[in-house]
């Protein structure tokens, strides 16, 4: 049976279809079509309710009452698009891989559009756009977003921003860095008593870095066509990414913006890389994971590790230091989280009814950093060693200090995804940033795999009363089936790193790793 399973599997592999552009990319315009679609037909079951509009500003939609979207149609719209997406995604990668070269500023310009047409349209599924309004509102009208929450003010007075506010945010307190909360305040300021504008600024302040992300790596894969063409599809015209930061308007790219800026300067000017990196840092902690990843990168340039940490440093110092002190320690609130879909779910729910929900928390935290160091010295064994481009011919990739922040950035970011009790999709741009620069290998398509599966997981997200029918599909899809498939990616790294030889750390392996830290060749076995 498995074997029968198997030859069908190779055979449909080996079928024309599967790497043939011409059909991934109409896949990957029609599931933007899809989104931009079901957004532009008004308030929904998936559309987010964003007040009166009182300008011309997007984010634009027909007028309320026009039309009525069924959310059983809403749901299975978005969800026939989201998989036809990924299939796309998936053929354009398959595609490359056997030589497809298209013309790369093309291809870019058609992510772009893509990306701005469903930017231009009200925000899909998730509500977290409404709480950056609310913590820009918090800000504008003089109270601190770290210290207050918007239900704070919704419970003693009205507010024309804050009372569009979604559950289950409004008693939650900002964790985001100085930064972040800069381009919520402006957003407000921007926008004034009116939550459609305010979202309409959100929305662009997550279009224009996504679209800057996108053309720096692009910049980063000059003179190699293969390279550039991953670029585009891992960013810009990534089906799963346009859904998950445009469509949703998450503030990801705000962070990634700084970070790449950082990855250009990496072999330029050490001093510029910490500068980047710690601006990144002031948007979210979580790029931690990029600077040990540029730290590794210097770690055979020893001024170059100094300059870098100094300017890093200096750099987090002053925006934490001075702006917001109390935001250095908001991300730790986060620490605790158990997102639904995640591959600890099931776990989280039987710890919960045998030894209480805190205490539960706590294992599955446990469990996710425990998971985080073996899948990420798996990885460590398994990903490609390819010099990124823009280096001299013959440089050695383990001696470059982009390669090798490149290759950790991936691994580390697609570990800690992989294992963390809290996982979401549009939190991968951080593993596709660093794996459009890196060779062909099985994590691009573990990456495809597993945030497909969160994107059609949170299509019913948003915690408003659905019908009986859509909570029973919701649910199987969330708890059910995503859950099954952030385990199949756990499994997935596992069955690789033992198909390639399954190598544990050992004495040997220390030392020849400290031969090569200091620079000589490992020793013969």
């Amino acid at each position: 049976m498995a074997n029968a399973l198997a030859a069908r599997a190779r055979a449909v592999l080996a079928s024309p279809w599967t790497t043939s552009h011409r059909l991934g990319l109409p896949l990957v315009i029609a599931a933007t079509a899809v989104t931009v679609l079901i957004g532009f037909m008004g308030p929904s079951a998936v559309a987010l309710r964003l007040g009166p509009r009182n300008s011309l500003l997007p984010p634009w939609y027909l007028p309320t009452g026009w039309v009525h979207v069924n959310e059983w149609v809403a749901v299975i719209s978005l969800w026939v698009g989201l998989a036809a997406g990924s299939v796309g995604l998936w053929i354009c990668y398959r595609a490359v891989e056997l030589g497809w070269r298209p013309n790369v500023r093309r291809l870019f310009v058609l992510g772009a559009l893509l990306s701005l047409a469903t930017s231009l349209v009200p925000p899909l599924t998730s509500a977290d756009v409404l709480m950056y309004a609310a913590y820009g509102r918090l800000m504008v009208l003089g109270w601190n977003p770290y210290d207050i929450t918007p239900a704070n003010i919704i419970r003693q007075e009205y507010d024309p921003v804050m009372r569009w506010v979604e559950a289950p945010w409004q008693d939650t307190p900002s964790v985001y860095g100085p930064i972040a909360s800069f381009s919520q305040w402006l957003a407000a300021t921007l926008g004034g008593d009116n939550m459609h504008q305010v979202v309409f600024w959100l929305q662009m302040f997550a279009l224009i870095p996504f679209l800057i992300v996108g053309l720096i790596v692009v910049k980063m894969a000059h003179g190699d066509p293969a390279f550039q063409t991953r670029a585009v599809l891992f960013t810009v015209l990534n089906p799963i990414m346009i859904w998950s930061i445009c469509a949703q308007a998450h503030n990801e790219p705000l962070t990634l913006v700084f970070a790449v800026a950082g990855f250009w300067f990496i072999r330029r000017n050490a001093w510029l890389a910490g500068v980047g990196i710690g601006l990144a840092g002031c948007v979210k902690v979580s790029l931690v994971y990029y600077g040990i990843a540029m730290v590794w990168g210097y770690r055979h340039q020893p001024r170059k590790l100094v300059a870098l940490c100094l300017a890093a440093a200096g750099t987090i110092g002053l925006g934490y230091g001075l702006f917001a002190p109390q935001a250095l320690f908001a991300a730790a609130r986060n620490t605790s989280y158990v997102s639904a879909g995640s591959w600890t779910e099931w776990l989280y729910a039987l710890g919960r009814v045998t030894i209480g929900d805190g205490p539960a928390r706590q294992v599955m935290g446990l469990l996710g950093l425990t998971g985080l160091f073996v899948i990420g010295w798996m990885l460590s064994r398994l990903l490609p060693w390819v010099t990124a481009p823009g280096a001299p011919l013959g440089t050695d990739p383990r001696r470059d200090p982009l390669t090798i922040t490149v290759r950790t950035a991936a691994l580390l970011t697609a570990a800690w995804l992989i294992t963390s009790p809290y996982t979401l999709s549009w939190y991968d741009l951080i593993t596709w940033v660093p794996l459009s620069l890196m060779a062909a290998n099985r994590l691009d398509v573990i990456t495809m795999w597993r945030g497909t599966w969160l994107s059609l997981a949170y299509v019913t997200g948003r915690v408003i009363e659905f019908g009986p029918g859509v909570v029973v599909a919701g649910f199987i899809m969330r708890d059910i089936l995503c859950t099954a498939a952030q385990i199949g990616a756990i499994v997935w790294v596992v069955w690789w790193w033992r198909n390639e030889g399954g190598e544990l750390p050992s004495i040997r392996l220390l030392r020849d790793g400290w031969r090569r830290f200091r620079g000589r060749p490992a020793l013969a076995p």
